[in-house]
C-alpha cells in the first residue's frame, strides 16, 4: 500500500473534481476508479455535442415500480459527459437549510471559484474558473425557443437575463457549461489539466463490488474482478444510486435488510439509500410546424406554484425541447413544454436486489407519491398550456395538442393528474441516500467508520430547487478542500 494514498469509486461529476484537487498535494497518491471508459483525447461525437443529452455510456438502470429508464452515465466525466448542460445553482435558501458550513455564503465563493462566466462579471460570478458558462442571447434564439420566451411574456411572466443571479424569477436564457458547441464535463474542465501528475492513477473500466474493510478500517476497494485496490482511505463519489449500493454491499446499511440478504452487518445506519428525491418531469406535447429545427434547450421559465412561499425559490421549471422529428404525428414533428417540480416533497429508496454485485439495485423514486406533488404539477401543466396558446408560441403548434391531448380540459383537474402520473419521467437529478446527518457528518465522513467519506450528490439532505451539476462538482470542491 502506498502511503497516504487514497481511492475515489466513481468518475463523473463529482470525482474528477475530487481526483485533481486531491492529486495537487504531491505527497498524496490518488487513484481514480470508473465502471465506464475513458476517452483522454477524442471525444465519441455524441459526448462532444452539447445539443442533446446523450445516451450511449448508461448504466441501464430502470425504477421499480414502473420500469422507467433512469439514465446514468457510465464513463469518465459521469453525467457531466451526457447530461443537458443546464448550469444552475439553485436559490441561497436551498443551501441555508444544510448543515453548519453548507450555507449559501459559505459555497458562493466555490460556485465563483469553479466558474468563468462569458456574459456577468460580479458579486454573484466567476469569471476565471475551468467551467466555462455561457448563454444564447433572446435576439440570436431560434424560432421555437424564442417563441417561447415571447409567449411567456404575453402571459405575464418576467423576462431575466440570469438565472443565477439570486431572486431572478421569470424566463430567459439558460446558462450552460458549453464551449464552441461541446459539452464542458469535468473530465474536460478538472481532470485533463490533471492527468499528467504522477501521483495520480486513472483505472477505467473498472466497476467496484465494495469496500475492503480490515478490523472495521478501510483498506481500499474489491473490483468486481476480485482484486484488491488498496489505500488508506476510500472517497465514493459513484451518484445518489451507486456510492450507497457499495456502502451496503460492504456491511453499511440497515442491518435487517443487509441480514436479509446474507451480508454481516458492520455498521447498522438505517439511513443508507433512504430519501432518494429526484425533481419529476412531465411535457406538454404538441406537434410542431415542418422545416423548423434548432437547439433544444437554450431558454427557461422559473416560476412559483400557488403552494410555494412567495418569497422562497420558485418551485416549478419550464423549457422548451424539440422539435424532434417523427412520423407519428401529421406535421412530422414534434417539441415539448417540458415542466418539472423543483421542491418535490416524495420520497424514495435504494436497496440492494442481492449481494451480487453484477445485479442491478432496486430503484423505487417515489415520483408523485405526496398528494402536494401532483397539485403542483397540474399547476405547471397549465402554465405550459396557457404558453402554448399565446402567440407568437401558438402559431408554430401544427394542430391539436399530443398529451395530455384536448380530451382533457383544463378544469378536469382529475384527467390532468391522472395523465402526469401516467407519463412523469426522471429529471435526472436523484439525491439523497447518503445524507448528512443520516449517513455521512458535515465533512462528507461516514459514520461509525473512520476513514471512508462519501462527496457526490447523494450527501446532499435535501434537494436544490436547480439543475444539480453545478452543486454536486461544489460539492466535491467543498468536501476536498477539507483533505
Amino acid at each position: 500500500m502506498v502511503a497516504n494514498s487514497v481511492v475515489v469509486v466513481g468518475a463523473g461529476s463529482a470525482g474528477c473534481v475530487l481526483a485533481a484537487r486531491l492529486s495537487a498535494q504531491p505527497r498524496r497518491h490518488v487513484v481514480l476508479v470508473e465502471a465506464g471508459p475513458d476517452y483522454p483525447s477524442a471525444l465519441p461525437p455524441d459526448l462532444a455535442d452539447a445539443s442533446l443529452p446523450a445516451s450511449s455510456h448508461d448504466w441501464g438502470l430502470r425504477t421499480e415500480p414502473g420500469g422507467l429508464d433512469l439514465p446514468r452515465a457510465r464513463v469518465v466525466g459521469g453525467c457531466s459527459a451526457t447530461n443537458a448542460g443546464f448550469w444552475l445553482r439553485g436559490w441561497p435558501a436551498d443551501f441555508d437549510a444544510w448543515p453548519t458550513g453548507w450555507a449559501f455564503d459559505a459555497l458562493l465563493p466555490l460556485f465563483r471559484s469553479v466558474e468563468a462566466d462569458r456574459d456577468f462579471a460580479d458579486e454573484w460570478h466567476g469569471v476565471d474558473g475551468p467551467v466555462p458558462i455561457s448563454r444564447v442571447p433572446v435576439d440570436d434564439l431560434e424560432p421555437y425557443p424564442r417563441a417561447f420566451v415571447d409567449a411567456a411574456v404575453a402571459c405575464g411572466h418576467a423576462a431575466v437575463a440570469d438565472h443565477n443571479r439570486p431572486g431572478a424569477v421569470g424566463v430567459g436564457p439558460t446558462p450552460r457549461n458549453v464551449l464552441d458547441g461541446v459539452r464542458m464535463s469535468t473530465a474536460l474542465t478538472h481532470l485533463a489539466p490533471a492527468r499528467a501528475r504522477r501521483n495520480l492513477e486513472i483505472l477505467p473500466d473498472t466497476p467496484v463490488d465494495r469496500l475492503e474493510l480490515v478490523d472495521g478500517r478501510p483498506r481500499g476497494v474489491r473490483t468486481q474482478r476480485g482484486d484488491v485496490i488498496e489505500a488508506d482511505s476510500v472517497i465514493l463519489a459513484a451518484g445518489a444510486y451507486g456510492s450507497p449500493v457499495i456502502l451496503l454491499r460492504s456491511g453499511i446499511g440497515p442491518a435487517a435488510q443487509l441480514r436479509a440478504l446474507g451480508i454481516t452487518c458492520v455498521v447498522d445506519l438505517p439511513g443508507v439509500g433512504t430519501d432518494l428525491v429526484d425533481h419529476p418531469l412531465v411535457a406538454v406535447d404538441l406537434p410542431a410546424t415542418p422545416g423548423r429545427r434548432g437547439p433544444a434547450l437554450p431558454v427557461l421559465l422559473t416560476l412559483r406554484s400557488t403552494a410555494a412561499d412567495p418569497s422562497g425559490p420558485p418551485d416549478l421549471h419550464l423549457f422548451v425541447a424539440g422539435p424532434f422529428d417523427t412520423p407519428s404525428v401529421p406535421s412530422g414533428a414534434v417539441f415539448g413544454i417540458v415542466t418539472g417540480l423543483m421542491s418535490p416533497r416524495s420520497r424514495g429508496s435504494v436497496r440492494l436486489r442481492s449481494a451480487d454485485p453484477g445485479d442491478p439495485p432496486v430503484i423505487d423514486p417515489g415520483y408523485l407519491r405526496h398528494p402536494d406533488d401532483v397539485t403542483r404539477m397540474v399547476e405547471a401543466t397549465l402554465a405550459a398550456r396557457r404558453i402554448s396558446r399565446t402567440r407568437p408560441l401558438v402559431d408554430l403548434v401544427a394542430g391539436p395538442e399530443i398529451a395530455p391531448g384536448p380530451a382533457v380540459d383544463d378544469d378536469d383537474v382529475t384527467g390532468l393528474a391522472e395523465s402526469i402520473c401516467r407519463r412523469v419521467g426522471p429529471y435526472h437529478h436523484p439525491v439523497g441516500t447518503c445524507a448528512m446527518g443520516a449517513v455521512v457528518d458535515a465533512r462528507g465522513a461516514v459514520h461509525g467508520i473512520t476513514g471512508v467519506l462519501v462527496a457526490d450528490a447523494s450527501v446532499m439532505p435535501t434537494i436544490p430547487s436547480a439543475n444539480t451539476n453545478a452543486s454536486t462538482i461544489v460539492v466535491a470542491e467543498r468536501i476536498a478542500s477539507a483533505l
